[in-house]
């Protein structure tokens, strides 16, 4: 990504708190590169820029320069835990993985709504005889700029899922669907295309405002998947950057990534739906009163997100 289309105009600034606060332009960050893992990913900048520059993807490629200049391995601090954790997914589980068509919880919706998870397992397994696979889609080492890592998961996946002939895996997250849509070699659905399919769940009265999870925020396809469980539309949430967890970029602007889930939290939305269990957690550890999943309404389990015991959750699913 050729930074020098930057005109210095300062929309991207002007929508951007991380770029706010260092008073810089996206096009200055080849020059700042003690600031890439400062970034969270979010795409605002893009959004607004009249050059389409794609801030997203200038930094990751920047990351990803800097890890193949030290050795393909993370120049950066703090992130020791995460990688041991994603690299190789920690948590694991294909026991329940050898059907034609499969369930791919992904991390974190799982370690937030336990119940609900194994509610939709049942439901699936009774309804459509599908199977369910543990495992990190690698999208959280791919955006540390870990390259070569994100093509050891990716090709681990396509060889399971090859090993054991399915040919169609269901998404429960926007970020893995938005992240191996085009990296499997079966088809990628959403939970909101299967349950259509299939003819499950009820509708939400849609009595609040929508949160939108920053891949789905410009061709916002997954919204379009759940329209017909809403009887009412709800708001769209505009004037927002991320929750605060994008990018991997938190433990380094601990206090944006609060202002972020804060401002959302703090606008005085009455009822807050999401489709993103990252974005559910992270709104509702920041003070989000009525904070809903939309699986959790649709599916009738109405279970708030586990923000205490998330990672114990986590680590449950490998003997599920």
């Amino acid at each position: 990504m050729d930074n020098k289309a930057c005109t210095h105009c300062g929309a991207c600034r002007a929508n951007c708190r991380f770029l706010e606060k260092y008073g810089i332009d996206i096009g200055d960050l080849a020059e700042r590169e003690d600031l890439l893992y400062h970034c969270f990913l979010c795409g605002e900048c893009t959004a607004v820029c009249p050059e389409r520059i794609d801030g997203r993807q200038m930094v990751i490629d920047m990351r990803r320069r800097q890890v193949k200049e030290n050795g393909n391995k993370l120049k950066a601090s703090g992130y020791e835990m995460l990688i041991k954790e994603k690299e190789n997914y920690i948590f694991k589980n294909y026991k329940n993985g050898n059907t034609k068509s499969v369930l791919f919880p992904g991390c974190n919706f799982p370690s937030f709504y336990p119940e609900t998870t194994r509610k939709l397992i049942k439901i699936l397994k009774n309804e459509a005889d599908m199977g369910v696979l543990f495992d990190c889609c690698g999208k959280p080492v791919s955006e540390l700029g870990l390259k070569e890592q994100e093509g050891k998961i990716i090709r681990r996946l396509n060889e399971r899922l090859r090993a054991a002939d399915i040919q169609e895996i269901v998404m429960l997250c926007p970020n893995c669907y938005y992240f191996l849509k085009d990296k499997l070699e079966i088809q990628v659905l959403s939970i909101y295309e299967k349950l259509s399919q299939l003819g499950i769940g009820q509708k939400v009265d849609g009595k609040g405002s929508l949160f939108l999870p920053c891949p789905d925020r410009e061709d916002q396809q997954w919204v379009s998947w759940l329209e017909p469980f809403f009887q009412k539309k709800p708001d769209i949430i505009k004037g927002t950057q991320c929750c605060g967890l994008g990018g991997c970029a938190g433990g380094k602007e601990p206090e944006l990534a609060k202002g972020m889930a804060c401002h959302v939290t703090g606008e005085g939305y009455e009822n807050v739906y999401t489709y993103c269990a990252s974005c559910a957690g992270n709104l509702t550890r920041n003070g989000g009163q009525g904070v809903s999943h939309l699986l959790t309404e649709i599916l009738d389990c109405n279970e708030q997100p586990d923000t205490a015991k998330s990672m114990i959750n986590r680590m449950k699913t490998r003997f599920w």
